[in-house]
This record gives C-alpha cells, sequence and structure tokens, in this order.
C-alpha cells in the first residue's frame, strides 16, 4: 500500500491549525480554572448566607428566641448550598461549552488562515518548481526573476537563475563545439577522397591498391555521414531561428521518390498515405526528418520486406516497417547518439547510429515528439512523430 503524500501546504496548514488549537485549548483550561476560583465556596457561602439571615431574624424580633431552630438553619443552609453548587455547575458548564464552541470557531478560521498564508509562502516555491518544468536543452533561456524581500525563497530563486545562466553557457558552448568540429572534419575528410579516387584513377594502380583504396572510400563515406549528422544534430539542437508553412505530404513524396532505388536495391516495397498536412518549420530539417525515417525503415528491414509512409494529423507522420524484431525495452535507447541494437543493427556500419537522435531532436525543435514502439509480429519499428 503506497503511503499517503502529503502537500507542503497541507503540513504547514495542519502545523498553524494544530499549534493554535494548542494554544486555544491551553487558554481555556486557564480561563475555567480562573473563573471556578472566582466563584463563591459553596459550604462556606451557604453557612455564611445563614447566620446572616439569623441575624437579620433576631434584631427584628428581640424578644423570640426560637425563630430560628437548629433544624431549620440546617435545613436553611443546605438550600443555600444546593442553590449555590447549581449556580457554580451552571456557570462553569456554560463557560466550557461557549469556550469549545468558540475554539472550534477560531480553530477553523485559523486553518482556513493557515491555509492561505501557506499558499502565500509557498508561492515563490511553485513559480520554482513551474519553471524547472518548462526547462529542457533547447529552452534554458527561462529565468525565475523572483521579486519581493530579500529573504531565504529569493536567494533560492536567485541561485536557480544562476545555476541556469551557467547551464545554458555550457550548453551553448558545446552545441557550437560540435558544429565547428564537424564543419572543420568536412575538409580533410573531401580532400583525402579526393586523393583516394586520384590514385585509384591512376593506369599503373595495381589490384591491391584499388581494393584498399575502395575500402578507404566506404569508410571515408561513412564517417563524411556521420559528420553531417552532427552537424544537423547541432543545428536542430539551437532550436529554429525562422519558421515558414512546409506542405509535409509534398515532402514525404518527395524523399519516397528518392528512396526508390534504394528500395529496390534491399528488395523493400515502399506504400504511403499522404494527407495534405502543412507545418510551421524549417523545409531542410523537416525534409531530413523524413529522409532518416525513411532510409532507417528501408536499411533495417529484410528481403521482401515492406515500409508504411503515413501522414496525417495527429500524429502527423507515421512510419512503420517490417524487419528484426525490437525488445520493447530496447526501443529508447534507439534515440540516443551512436546507440544501435545487437545483431543486424549493430553490424552494420553504412550508417552512424545518429538517424532516430536527430528525428527526435528536429521534432524536439518543431515544439513536437517523437517515440517509437515494436512492430508487431512482422517485426521492425513503428515510429510516429507529432508536430503542433
Amino acid at each position: 500500500m503506497k503511503p499517503l503524500r502529503l502537500s507542503v501546504r497541507t503540513k504547514l496548514t495542519a502545523l498553524y491549525g494544530g499549534a493554535f488549537l494548542i494554544v486555544g485549548l491551553a487558554l481555556l483550561i486557564v480561563n475555567y480554572l480562573l473563573v471556578s476560583s472566582t466563584l463563591p465556596d459553596t459550604a462556606a457561602f451557604a453557612n455564611g448566607a445563614t447566620a446572616g439571615a439569623q441575624i437579620e431574624v433576631a434584631r427584628a424580633y428581640p424578644m423570640d428566641t426560637t425563630s430560628i431552630l437548629p433544624a431549620e438553619r440546617a435545613q436553611a443552609t443546605q438550600l443555600v448550598a444546593t442553590s449555590i453548587t447549581e449556580y457554580r455547575s451552571d456557570v462553569l458548564s456554560t463557560l466550557l461549552w461557549q469556550s469549545l464552541v468558540a475554539l472550534a470557531i477560531a480553530g477553523g478560521l485559523a486553518v482556513l488562515l493557515g491555509w492561505l498564508m501557506a499558499s502565500r509562502v509557498l508561492r515563490p516555491l511553485h513559480a520554482i518548481t513551474s519553471t524547472a518544468r518548462k526547462l529542457e536543452v533547447e529552452n534554458l533561456d527561462r529565468r525565475i526573476d523572483l521579486d519581493g524581500p530579500d529573504d531565504e525563497l529569493k536567494e533560492l530563486a536567485d541561485t536557480f537563475d544562476g545555476m541556469l545562466d551557467r547551464l545554458a553557457v555550457s550548453f551553448d558552448s558545446q552545441k557550437r563545439f560540435v558544429a565547428n568540429a564537424s564543419h572543420e572534419l568536412r575538409t580533410p575528410l573531401a580532400v583525402q577522397r579526393t586523393l583516394v579516387e586520384v590514385a585509384m584513377a591512376a593506369p599503373d594502380a595495381s589490384p591491391e591498391v584499388r581494393k584498399l583504396g575502395e575500402h578507404l572510400i566506404y569508410t571515408n563515406e561513412r564517417s563524411e555521414r556521420m559528420i553531417e549528422g552532427l552537424l544537423v544534430l547541432a543545428r536542430s539542437d539551437r532550436g529554429l531561428t525562422a519558421r515558414a508553412p512546409v506542405r509535409l505530404d509534398e515532402v514525404a513524396a518527395t524523399v519516397i521518390r528518392s528512396a526508390s532505388a534504394m528500395a529496390e536495391e534491399a528488395g523493400v516495397t515502399v506504400e504511403s498515405r499522404l494527407r495534405p498536412r502543412t507545418v510551421s518549420g524549417d523545409p531542410v530539417l523537416l525534409e531530413r526528418l523524413v529522409t532518416n525515417l525513411v532510409h532507417n525503415a528501408i536499411t533495417y528491414n529484410r528481403q521482401g520486406g515492406w515500409i508504411h509512409v503515413d501522414i496525417g494529423g495527429d500524429p502527423a507522420l507515421v512510419v512503420r516497417n517490417t524487419g528484426p524484431q525490437v525488445p520493447l525495452d530496447a526501443v529508447p535507447a534507439l534515440f540516443e547518439p551512436f546507440r544501435r541494437l545487437s545483431g543486424d543493427r549493430t553490424g552494420d556500419s553504412r550508417n552512424a547510429g545518429l538517424g532516430l537522435s536527430i528525428v527526435r531532436s528536429i521534432a524536439k525543435a518543431h515544439g513536437g515528439t517523437a517515440g517509437a514502439e515494436p512492430g508487431g509480429r512482422g517485426g521492425g519499428l513503428v515510429v510516429r512523430v507529432r508536430l503542433p
């Protein structure tokens, strides 16, 4: 059984209300004791009242010495004592019940005021929590900027803002480094590719040199694809600087046509259902998103398999494919950079493992999400991209 979880506001309200009730109860007991000690003592008051009555009778009838007999005096004393006892009981009972009612009403007001006070005290913490929930790597520009007295809560908010400033600088530096490093690496790779191709084209090149050159070109192409993927990933992680209306169905149709030769070579059938859908975003990044999904669906498939591309409302894009079985617990790792499954996916060295990472990053840059699930009996994946 899960333990009951109480909010801080509820705990503070209970603390305020409990403290008030304890103080009020102590005050009620003290007031009860003071009033009880102030009321006349029953026996002393009864004897005094009877003696006073006897003196008054003696003064009125000085010659009558038998006006008040001892038995009558005892009866009168008992009557007075009973009256005083009932009076004390009524007074104390009335005082006790009225005090309890007043304490209950005041306790209810104390709980209500405690709830309002706790809400006011915790308002800065709600602002901090709300800001923290909205933060993402692509959106580190939010700040709390708490106004108010220079107390512990403002110090906490200012410390949180300072931490966000440092995180924003760190992430921005990292993204610039990835983009700059990837850009600088493209030139030497292009030079290496040219030199290898020139060496292979030489008339006196031996078969061993040509075989080595083919292997070097293959490795070079893979490195170029990885660097290109890093550049796209760094660009999408920085967010969008401009947006334009993009027909996602037309983008998907273009990508499918360009991938037809690749699908035919792999023995994979491509099916599609492209309904009109306009998205506000970057056309280049959106084309890369669709391209990565279609190429992945073809690459990680089987001979005689199929892929299906669906453009619609929500989700905006769904790509299904047949292929190797994908364990459910392994799906989240596929969206991490340089992560592949074991077996066929690990053994395929044609890709750098950035395809789905780029898909997720581009979807996030457009304010959407990307998710996947195993394809069922036919294997493969079902990838869904939601875009606003």
